[in-house]
């Protein structure tokens, strides 16, 4: 079994983002600039918010957080929205969810300008990934495709097995890994928690992604002997082993399939830093205006 390690691909790829941000920097007379929107006290968000604004700051971006009460009216935060949308000087926008239940997130995202949508969430930018045009591609699916190119795992003609048919996770990295690319080139299964006989269907997995949202959901007997594992899951549990107070699990159950595979991602130090490389990758892309012209 080896290791597909977040933490060595993400500081690989976090240098050559450094070093093309300093180059546009130069060119465009001032940074990459990405823009945070946050709304309530959710722990777990204001952990994710603050790694992206930190690593921003390592690759030479500038970066912008606006934190809001849970209070704030769905149309002030839209009228915010519009109001970042029309600034030139801002390159990308997260609206980091969940967001609270007055709020529609179908609204907030589709508010967000898709040339500034470096999520990849906005419906623009989901069709033209189905099509294959040029887009901001979700940034965990993409995260997950710089991670297999980085380990030159040739995956054509594989059967590919995706656990989880979210927008921003599932139904976009079957379209990705079925697509005539690399990585690609993969016949894939999309499931989910009505499909019957999950397991025999996942255990035909030469690749797995496993981003359900369950802990441990994914087993061993669920798994093929050398199969390629990639797990998405962040399951954020209390825990008095930890400084922090709680504990990450991920949707695999690590220990035991981690003795039969041939590839697999950890939890914590997998998936969760390569989401935020796919984002930094996106926000200097749309700074760039090398998917949609200024």
């Amino acid at each position: 079994m080896k290791l597909l390690d977040g933490k060595v691909v993400s500081a690989k790829l976090k240098e050559d983002i450094k070093k093309e941000a300093a180059e546009l920097t130069i060119k465009l007379g001032r940074k990459p600039h990405l823009v945070a929107i946050l709304v309530g006290n959710d722990g777990g968000s204001e952990t994710y918010v603050a790694s992206k604004m930190r690593n921003c700051q390592e690759v030479g971006f500038e970066s912008t957080n606006f934190h809001y009460e849970s209070t704030i009216s769905e149309e002030a935060l839209l009228n915010k929205i519009q109001e970042i949308n029309q600034d030139d000087q801002i390159d990308g926008l997260i609206v980091q969810l969940p967001l609270p239940k007055h709020i529609d997130p179908e609204k907030v995202t589709e508010a967000i300008d898709y040339r500034k949508d470096v999520d990849g969430f906005h419906p623009i930018n989901l069709g033209r990934m189905q099509r294959n045009l040029p887009c901001f591609i979700p940034a965990t699916p993409y995260g997950i495709l710089l991670m297999l190119d980085h380990y030159q795992l040739d995956l054509a003609g594989k059967k590919a097995v995706v656990v989880g048919r979210s927008n921003i996770v599932g139904s976009p990295m079957s379209i990705l890994l079925g697509r005539n690319s690399n990585p690609g080139n993969c016949t894939v299964t999309l499931t989910h928690s009505k499909t019957q006989n999950l397991k025999e269907e996942v255990l035909q997995g030469d690749i797995v992604i496993a981003a359900i949202g369950r802990k441990n959901f994914v087993t061993a007997d669920m798994v093929k002997e050398g199969a390629i594992v990639v797990d998405v899951g962040i399951n954020r549990e209390t825990s008095t082993e930890t400084k922090s107070g709680f504990k990450l699990f991920g949707d695999v159950d690590f220990e035991e399939v981690s003795k039969k595979v041939s590839y697999i991602t950890p939890v914590p130090g997998g998936v969760g830093l390569m989401t935020i490389i796919g984002l930094l990758k996106n926000t200097l892309e749309a700074a760039k205006g090398s998917i949609y012209q200024k």
